[in-house]
């Protein structure tokens, strides 16, 4: 099974405080450290920074 171990799947949760998250895979190879992406936020209505969530 190396394809889970190089690319698992993670969770985003929003900054906002919301607690709305997003389910995404990445290559642990190339990004070891946690993942931040800007993506929409239903909750807060505007776009704001998704961090990874151990």
């Amino acid at each position: 099974m190396a394809r889970n171990e190089i690319r698992p799947t993670t969770k985003l949760r929003s900054t906002a405080g919301t607690g709305y998250t997003y389910v995404t895979r990445k290559n642990r190879r190339n990004t070891p450290d946690r993942l931040t992406l800007r993506k929409y936020d239903p909750g807060a209505r505007r776009h704001v920074d998704f961090r990874e969530e151990r």
